[in-house]
């Protein structure tokens, strides 16, 4: 059974289940009245706040963190009614010791030059599957008080200690996916 959380929620992924190491973050949504092409990207953060190195951030150009524990399985630009529509996983036990923080991404391809912002889609989701089992650990419906928003931090998974907690705490933003680029470089 997962976990539906609300904007400001947060779980323990460390401590969710018996173990949970690998992660695998599913974005999915359905055309509404004008096809929008969806991106999910994620930003591997140091204490700092910032990118550990550009190559840090995982999204369609850059498919593979360098440490390996962060990858993304390649762009879908139409959504689809089943399944997930990108698929980014994450080793938890691998990823950089200096990470801090994944900030999970979710923009719309050239939102700007084509007027389009998440008004314009419908049962839009990002959730986390535990990899070891395939359960679904929290599922989180990405609600309309982003409709006039073109880029969404919709989550982040945080360090504490030993512990990683996920957050479904959501910022947006009109600056396309380079507005969080230009925050986290």
């Amino acid at each position: 059974m997962s976990i539906n959380l609300k904007k400001g929620g947060s779980i323990n992924l460390s401590k969710s289940m018996t173990k949970l190491n690998k992660v695998m973050i599913g974005l999915g949504w359905e055309q509404n009245r004008i096809p929008v092409d969806l991106d999910a990207s994620v930003f591997i953060l140091g204490a700092n706040e910032k990118l550990l190195s550009d190559e840090y951030f995982v999204f369609y150009n850059n498919l593979k963190s360098p440490d390996g524990a962060v990858q993304h399985t390649g762009d879908n630009r139409n959504g689809s009614v089943d399944d997930d529509d990108e698929i980014i996983l994450v080793n938890l036990e691998t990823i950089h010791p200096n990470a801090q923080e994944i900030g999970i991404c979710v923009s719309i391809h050239e939102a700007i030059n084509r007027g389009h912002n998440f008004g314009l889609l419908k049962d839009a989701y990002i959730r986390i599957v535990d990899v070891a089992t395939q359960k679904e650990v929290i599922h989180y419906d990405l609600d309309v008080s982003h409709s006039q928003d073109n880029a969404v931090i919709f989550a982040k998974i945080k360090k504490a200690v030993n512990d990683w907690f996920f957050y479904a705490d959501s910022q947006g933003s009109l600056a396309e996916l380079q507005g969080f680029v230009d925050q986290y470089v």
